[in-house]
């Protein structure tokens, strides 16, 4: 059964999130509804939280910072973000060639 919070694009993951800004900590809490649900630290303010959990994504993926970027949904907390060539995958997300 497939995943609705993430796909393939060739070798780059795309993942649908919603964004809770303003948490306590920075982590990746489960599921809300059918996205991958991130809590961050940062405030919705001037970009600060898109700023924040683009670092936090690549961080957990492996990567570059420049490496992630938020494709459709800058301005809400919903959001598809894809990730190139992620080094290092979550639980639940298989790999590209499986």
């Amino acid at each position: 059964m497939p995943v609705p919070w993430y796909r393939w694009d060739g070798t780059d993951l795309l993942l649908d999130v919603h964004v809770q800004p303003g948490a306590r900590h920075d982590r990746i809490e489960g599921t809300h509804g059918e996205r991958l649900k991130i809590r961050i630290r940062a405030a919705p303010v001037d970009g600060k939280a898109n700023s924040h959990l683009l670092r936090f994504l690549a961080a957990s993926f492996g990567v570059a910072t420049r490496q992630v970027s938020i494709e459709a949904g800058a301005g809400t907390r919903t959001k598809r973000v894809r990730i190139r060539q992620p080094q290092r995958l979550l639980a639940g997300i298989a790999s590209a060639g499986q």
